[in-house]
């Protein structure tokens, strides 16, 4: 068989000749998503000079140093989020990306300030979740005002909309919600909400559309005023350990952290599989839940697109991209039958 020859690689990867040239050269003037193309091409026909075209194209890709912030490391969730975040940053066709994840033990706003403003130092852009709080929101703005890009994660930062947002519309995920326990639950009963804490926007907007498709349909649902978790996973136990005993208690939506005690609480109480559980994310933990009965309904995260599509904004970012980088992505909806 012939050698292949730059007009098959051109032909292999639906290019021109002149372009497969100019990638060859080290032209700065091709995209980087071109030069991925006649990569691959080279790569996949067996062309000579692959490793010139791997090293000049390696050469052109921008080093980036990105930051994200993300809650508690004991939390499976962030845990997950930050492994799917390094593949992200390590698979970007465009960028030579080094990628520093940072975890919030202590949540308290002047700590996440302090840390946000620590993490912005080194870095070409940040994203973080975070509750919004005046100390927050000034650590932003100071962040923002150096020239460095933010992005709110999981959570909206500002109903504005001027800092770009990667997540889910919580708004929708709060009324589905409610429409899972409208049919799932017994009619005449009570429901139990729990939130982490009412600061952060994407809860807020949980309970708002929530509550919202309650009052819509005028069901005979009693919704009960939210309990706060403080995102921890035992008071979310106790809270729930005391809400099984009304028998009245037909349902539990999870709108933020504290799954984990919510299922604590439900496994092996006689009243399993009678109150709905709803919940976020779908772990080890809450799969075993679906699995035995003790949740009801999932909502989960598409992750290796949420991840993606948020390195991906950071790229464009910190290369000077102006157009909208907020991102509302699609979530899903787990039972036992589907996961």
């Amino acid at each position: 068989m012939p050698r292949p020859t730059i007009k098959d690689v051109a032909q292999a990867a639906g290019v021109s000749v002149a372009t497969v040239n100019r990638v060859l050269a080290g032209a700065e003037n091709v995209r980087q998503s071109t030069r991925a193309l006649v990569t691959e091409a080279a790569e996949r026909i067996g062309f000579y000079g692959l490793g010139a075209i791997q090293a000049r194209s390696a050469a052109l890709r921008p080093r980036l140093r990105l930051g994200v912030l993300l809650l508690q490391p004991h939390r499976s969730f962030y845990q997950m989020l930050a492994r799917h975040l390094v593949e992200a940053a390590a698979a970007h066709p465009e960028a030579e990306i080094e990628l520093k994840i940072d975890f919030l033990e202590d949540l308290s706003p002047q700590n996440t300030a302090a840390r946000a403003i620590a993490l912005a130092e080194s870095c070409q852009a940040i994203a973080l979740t975070s509750a919004v709080h005046p100390d927050v929101t000034r650590a932003v703005d100071e962040i923002r005002a150096r020239g460095i890009p933010v992005f709110a994660f999981i959570s909206p930062l500002a109903a504005s909309g001027d800092i770009p947002y990667v997540g889910l519309d919580n708004w929708k995920v709060g009324r589905t919600c409610a429409w899972g326990i409208d049919h799932l639950c017994r009619p005449g009963g009570k429901v139990a909400l729990l939130m982490g804490n009412p600061r952060f926007r994407s809860q807020e907007m949980n309970e708002a559309g929530f509550r919202s498709y309650f009052r819509e349909n005028e069901t005979r649902v009693t919704v009960l005023e939210p309990q706060l978790t403080f995102e921890s996973a035992a008071v979310a136990q106790e809270i729930c350990e005391n809400l099984i005993e009304d028998p009245d208690l037909t349902g539990i939506y999870v709108a933020g952290g504290g799954v984990t005690g919510a299922i604590a609480a439900l496994r092996g109480h006689p009243r399993r599989g009678q109150v709905v559980l709803i919940g976020y994310q779908l772990m080890e933990v809450t799969r075993n839940a679906l699995l035995d009965g003790t949740m009801t309904l999932v909502i989960g995260s598409p992750m290796r697109q949420m991840t993606r599509t948020l390195i991906d904004g950071m790229v464009q970012a910190s290369t000077g991209h102006l157009g909208n980088l907020t991102a509302i992505l699609p979530f899903e909806l787990l039972t036992r039958e589907n996961i």
